[in-house]
């Protein structure tokens, strides 16, 4: 498992597990690894927080704009 899938696993669980559906979770996990592809580096072991973080902000507004 390369970091791209790892992330993509635990994000994707992760926001599921949160109460998004799996549509918006799938497109905020693109987000998250669109994030990861355009940093340089993070924080030491803090890259997968920093993916969460963004695609986390990115479903919120997904979900607050379907409704």
């Amino acid at each position: 498992m390369n970091h791209e899938q790892f992330i993509e696993t635990n994000v994707k669980a992760e926001l599921i597990k949160l109460g998004f559906s799996s549509l918006i979770a799938a497109m905020a996990t693109s987000e998250a690894i669109r994030y990861y592809r355009k940093q340089p580096a993070s924080r030491r072991g803090k890259m997968i927080v920093d993916c969460l973080n963004q695609a986390k902000r990115w479903a919120k507004s997904a979900a607050k704009n379907k409704h």
